[in-house]
């Protein structure tokens, strides 16, 4: 971009019209920054952000006031049955075994007869809002008063690793960043002595799509999210070895921070190793504070109860819900609970026996999910918490298989529940 003023190569004779109309864009931009910093719009100062580009994790308000301060992701891998879960079909009951006119989705081996399948799954009316949910999730249907449905969801690819980054990303190509890393970079952290991005993962194993679900992609790695083991020791080496001379600890660390401080100068654009330097600090605050917050024996054998962790089925899932609870209520900005993956990685990608299947994957993970609302409503803390169920898509109504469903991109349901979202309410249809 060029100016149409060209001054005078000698300052001494600069004119005075001259002058001001070079000035002219410089004076304007003045009055802007003061304008806009007096509305509290005006960008942070990076001198004081703790880090290139603004990379820290201090608690910033957002643009507008909201009473959601914080966020349980529970993502179900696999593509949820729409149709056997939250989205009743009495058309499709009558027509179960005919077959449909119509081909609009790329079917795969199984399907290609086009013939409809009916749930195998009854359905009724719960809480005072009368919500249709499955016989399939009895507790989750008790919290039926506090969820928000919506039956309106697509997604825009029909194959799993794209379709579960587009759910956390928003697009469907890799190494962008995930919903939390968006969330914690914006919002920062109200406990700076744990990690604001927090997963909770199957410690049997990773879901489709591995640790591309919380991604930081371009933005600084501080807020890719930290993975909290659900089993054995929560945080790995957060301690120092017993056989450690003592004060050996504190001389590693300050020699180590010299090393980094050097390097940082040297690569002062290097958002990787300042990452590496705050984790390193963070987890030397999290050896006085992390323990208590992932200590689960100070809870009540009424609380273990209610997220089913005396239960061998749903011990793993109510665990790590319980460990999401108890996060939020210690300031962590955004945690996410990854669906058992005990057999398969993808436990709700039913394209056989979705009878079986359903009814086993259901069984570990209702429970506790109502156990999580039910207790985070109990302790005053649901009106700030969002909670979202959701998996990357959902099923078709034609059978594969004879008794399984292939993906369906073009309708799926989620639940919400929390956070200022409407309790008790369905939202959207499918046709």
């Amino acid at each position: 971009m060029t100016s149409s003023a060209t001054l005078p190569r000698s300052t001494s004779t600069l004119a005075r019209r001259d002058y001001l109309q070079a000035s002219m864009l410089g004076i304007g931009g003045l009055a802007l920054a003061h304008l806009l910093q007096a509305d509290g719009l005006l960008a942070a100062d990076r001198r004081h952000s703790g880090g290139p580009g603004g990379a820290d994790l201090q608690p910033r308000n957002g643009h507008f006031t909201a009473p959601a301060k914080s966020m349980i992701l529970l993502f179900q891998t696999g593509g949820p049955s729409q149709m056997d879960l939250f989205d009743p079909k009495p058309e499709l009951q009558k027509r179960s075994g005919q077959q449909h006119s119509e081909q609009f989705e790329f079917f795969q081996p199984g399907s290609q007869d086009n013939t409809l399948l009916g749930s195998p799954f009854k359905f009724a009316k719960h809480g005072e809002c009368g919500m249709e949910i499955s016989n399939l999730l009895p507790n989750m249907a008790t919290k039926a008063d506090d969820l928000c449905l919506v039956r309106s969801m697509f997604n825009e690819n029909n194959n799993h690793p794209p379709g579960t980054q587009c759910m956390n990303t928003g697009k469907i190509f890799p190494h962008r960043p995930t919903l939390g890393a968006w969330i914690s970079y914006a919002l920062g952290s109200e406990n700076q002595n744990l990690p604001a991005f927090v997963v909770l993962r199957d410690p049997n194993g990773y879901p489709n799509g591995g640790t591309r679900l919380w991604d930081n992609g371009w933005l600084p790695a501080l807020f890719r999210g930290t993975e909290i083991q659900s089993r054995g020791a929560a945080v790995l080496n957060l301690h120092p070895s017993k056989k450690s001379p003592v004060g050996a600890q504190r001389a590693n660390l300050d020699l180590l921070a010299q090393l980094n401080e050097y390097r940082r100068l040297r690569y002062p654009t290097d958002n990787e190793l300042e990452a590496r330097i705050r984790n390193y600090e963070l987890a030397a605050r999290m050896q006085a504070n992390a323990e208590q917050v992932l200590d689960l024996s100070s809870e009540t054998e009424a609380t273990r109860k209610m997220y089913g962790i005396e239960d061998s089925t749903t011990e793993n899932y109510g665990t790590r819900c319980l460990m999401a609870r108890r996060m939020v209520e210690s300031g962590v900005r955004f945690v996410q609970v990854m669906v058992p993956v005990q057999g398969s990685d993808m436990p709700w990608d039913q394209h056989n026996h979705l009878k079986d299947g359903l009814e086993k994957i259901c069984s570990q993970v209702d429970k506790p999910t109502a156990g999580l609302i039910q207790d985070l409503k109990q302790r005053g803390l649901l009106d700030s918490t969002i909670v979202l169920w959701t998996g990357e898509f959902g099923r078709l109504p034609i059978s594969q298989h004879g008794h399984g469903r292939d993906h369906n991109r073009h309708a799926f349901s989620l639940l919400l529940a929390g956070g200022g979202f409407k309790p008790g309410h369905t939202y959207g249809a499918t046709d």
